[in-house]
């Protein structure tokens, strides 16, 4: 038991090397497209791994980009982010751990569909998910005091978020109404039956005087 376990501790530490990532990629490829049922896994941690998504979506291993689409569409597919805040890659004997500088995915496109309750956002990401914001997946915004900024995020499974491109957060702007919640005017969007605050319709005025 001993043996194995060191056994696997040592495969995930030698991935800092070209043979060691091309192992690690191996256990990562699965039969059929979409995400893995990570949630479902249970494997020990086996240590850091020396990858980085940077705010721009940018998949950087050794410090170098991985220009590959295909093998950062393979690794995304294996990303999880668990309770303690942390992201890791996980297949079903291992479980490493990547930085991530904001969100590991970025909303690049998006499409709207009906209107009123009906209407329907529907986003995809650098990675090619395709994700329909509602009750399920949910659009939040957070307001850069120190830039002024707003960024909206959308969830895309378990904890994972994408954040919205800043053409595409425009774009999904020019799609918000103000409504009441709660008793206040908030000017917000809406899909799939949920509604999602951006910020006091006041406050909105007040930055567009």
């Amino acid at each position: 038991m001993t043996d194995h376990s060191e056994h696997r501790q040592q495969s995930l530490t030698t991935a800092t090397e070209a043979r060691g990532l091309e192992a690690l990629i191996s256990r990562a490829a699965r039969a059929g497209k979409g995400a893995a049922p990570v949630e479902r896994w249970n494997p020990d941690f086996c240590g850091d791994l020396d990858m980085e998504i940077k705010a721009d979506g940018t998949w950087f291993y050794l410090g170098t980009p991985i220009g590959r689409m295909p093998l950062v569409q393979l690794f995304s597919s294996v990303l999880r982010k668990d309770a303690d805040g942390r992201t890791y890659l996980v297949t079903p004997v291992e479980r490493v751990g990547i930085r991530v500088a904001d969100a590991p995915f970025i909303a690049v496109e998006m499409d709207v569909s009906g209107s009123g309750d009906a209407q329907i956002i529907t986003f995809r990401t650098n990675v090619g998910d395709v994700v329909e914001a509602g009750p399920e997946r949910p659009l939040r915004f957070v307001d850069e005091s120190e830039t002024g900024g707003l960024k909206p995020y959308v969830l895309v499974r378990g904890r994972l978020e994408a954040l919205v491109a800043r053409p595409v957060m425009y774009e999904l702007v020019g799609h918000g109404e103000e409504i009441e919640i709660g008793g206040k005017t908030m000017f917000a969007v809406r899909s799939k039956g949920a509604v999602f605050p951006i910020m006091p319709a006041d406050q909105l005025k007040r930055l567009s005087a």
